[in-house]
C-alpha cells in the first residue's frame, strides 16, 4: 500500500524528531491527564479499566511498530475513549434514571468475519423500531459540548471527516469492509471504551495484549457495554436493539449473563472463502498505522484466533442449550435475504411488519455487493491454502454442515 505524500512527509519528520531524542512512547498518566484537561472532568468512577489500558499501552509501545502518524492517531483515540468515560460517569451521576432503562429484546449477530454479518445487521437495523449503534455514535456516544440533544450535527460532521480521512489513508479498504459515517457499526467499538476488545489485535500488532485479554473475566466490559446502550437509548429511544461483532463469539456465556434478554444469531460460511479475505482486511488495516506488517504473521495469529472463537462458541452452546441461538447460512442469506430476515425476527420475538419489510428492501437496494469495488486477494499471500484451512477448521464444517462454495462472491 503506497502512502499518500502528506503521510510520508509527516512520518519522515516524526522519525527525525525521534532520532533527536523525542520519546514516542504512550504513557497512561499522560493520556489520563489529557482526557481530564479536554473535558474539565476528573472522576472516572471505578477505575478498573486502568489495568487493561496499561496492558494495551505496554503492548503498543513494545510490539506495534507504529509510524509517527499511527502513534498520533492511537494517542488521540485513547484520549477520546478516556474522555468519553469521564463524560458518561458525569452524566450517569446527574441522571441515574438512565441506568434503569429497559433495553427491550436484544438481537446479537455474532458470526465469523466475512460471513454476511454486515448485510444482515443493516437489514435488521433498517427497522425504525430497532436500535443499532451508528458509526457517528461509535465515535462520539454523547452529545459534544454545545450540541443540543437530538441534533447531532457536530458528531455527524466529525464522523464524516473521519470517513474521508480513512478513504484518504486507505482507499482500497472500503472494498473490503464498508465504513460509512451514518451506517450501523460494530459494538466492539463500545467495548473499546473498556479497553477489552478484539479491535486492537485487528488493527495493530499487539500479541501480548491479545494473549492477556483471552485470560480475563470480561464481565466488567459487558456491564459497561450495557450502560452505554442505556445512555444511547436515552438519547434516541427504540423498542429493541441489534448488536453485531465477531468478538462476542469468544464470550457468549458472559454476554448471556449480562444480557438475559439477548438472542444470538450466528452466521456461517465456507472458511475457504473467509479466512483469506479477513486476513487481507486485517493486513490493510494494520498498514494504516505501521510500515512493518507481516501478512504471514497476521494469518498465523488469526487462524489460531478464529479456531478459538469457534471452539469457545460451540462449548457455550453445548453447555447452555440451543434455544437462544439461531444459525443463518451465507448462501441462504444471499439467495433469499427476506426469508432469512423473517426467520431472525420470528426467533427474536419481534414483529416483522410492513414497515420493517419495506425498510429492509430499501436498505438492500442501497447496499449492493461490491459497491466500493471488488476485493482481490490470494490465499498464498498469507501462507494459506485450502488444505491448511480445511485441516484447521474441519470440526467447524462438520458441526454446522457448512457447504463448500464454488462460485466467487
Amino acid at each position: 500500500m503506497q502512502q499518500p505524500v502528506v503521510v510520508a512527509w509527516f512520518n519522515g519528520l516524526g522519525r527525525l524528531a525521534e532520532r533527536a531524542g523525542f520519546s514516542p512512547e504512550l504513557n497512561i498518566e499522560s493520556l489520563v491527564a489529557a482526557a481530564r484537561r479536554k473535558t474539565g472532568l476528573h472522576d472516572f468512577g471505578d477505575e478498573w479499566f486502568r489495568e487493561p489500558l496499561g496492558v494495551l499501552v505496554d503492548s503498543i509501545n513494545s510490539e506495534a511498530r507504529l509510524t509517527p502518524l499511527g502513534r498520533l492517531i492511537q494517542r488521540g483515540r485513547l484520549v477520546e475513549l478516556l474522555s468519553t468515560r469521564l463524560r458518561v460517569e458525569s452524566l450517569c451521576r446527574r441522571q441515574p434514571e438512565i441506568l434503569e432503562r429497559d433495553l427491550g429484546p436484544v438481537i446479537v449477530i455474532a458470526g465469523l468475519q466475512r460471513t454476511g454479518t454486515t448485510m444482515l445487521h443493516r437489514l435488521v437495523a433498517a427497522n425504525p423500531d430497532i436500535r443499532a449503534l451508528l458509526s457517528w455514535e461509535a465515535l462520539s456516544p454523547l452529545p459534544l459540548p454545545g450540541e443540543r440533544m437530538g441534533e447531532p450535527k457536530a458528531r455527524r460532521a466529525r464522523a464524516r471527516w473521519a470517513q474521508r480521512g480513512l478513504a484518504y489513508l486507505a482507499p482500497e479498504f472500503f472494498a473490503i469492509h464498508p465504513v460509512e459515517f451514518d451506517a450501523p457499526e460494530e459494538d466492539v467499538l463500545l467495548l473499546d471504551l473498556s479497553f477489552m476488545s478484539q479491535a486492537p489485535e485487528a488493527t495493530l500488532r499487539v500479541p501480548s495484549y491479545a494473549a492477556w485479554l483471552e485470560e480475563q473475566d470480561h464481565t466488567p466490559a459487558y456491564d459497561y457495554l450495557r450502560r452505554l446502550m442505556q445512555v444511547l437509548l436515552w438519547q434516541r429511544p427504540a423498542k429493541s436493539w441489534v448488536l453485531k461483532t465477531p468478538h462476542h463469539m469468544e464470550y457468549f456465556d458472559t454476554l448471556l449473563q449480562v444480557f438475559p434478554e439477548a438472542k444470538i444469531v450466528q452466521t456461517h460460511r465456507d472458511l475457504r472463502k473467509t479466512m483469506g479475505s479477513f486476513c487481507s482486511m486485517v493486513t490493510h488495516g494494520r498498514r494504516i498505522f505501521s510500515d512493518d506488517v507481516d501478512p504471514m504473521e497476521v494469518a498465523d495469529h488469526w487462524v489460531r484466533k478464529v479456531r478459538r472463537m469457534m471452539e469457545r462458541s460451540i462449548d457455550v452452546r453445548q453447555r447452555l442449550g440451543e434455544d437462544r441461538f439461531l444459525d443463518v447460512f451465507y448462501h441462504d442469506l444471499l439467495s433469499d435475504p427476506m426469508a432469512e430476515l423473517e426467520r431472525v425476527y420470528r426467533f427474536a420475538g419481534v414483529e416483522f411488519g410492513d414497515i420493517a419489510r419495506r425498510a429492509a428492501r430499501a436498505t438492500q437496494q442501497r447496499n449492493v455487493q461490491h459497491k466500493y469495488g471488488r476485493h482481490d486477494y490470494r490465499l498464498e499471500d498469507f501462507g494459506l491454502s485450502e488444505e491448511r484451512i480445511d485441516s484447521a477448521f474441519a470440526f467447524y464444517r462438520e458441526r454446522y454442515g457448512i457447504p463448500f462454495e464454488t462460485a466467487r462472491t
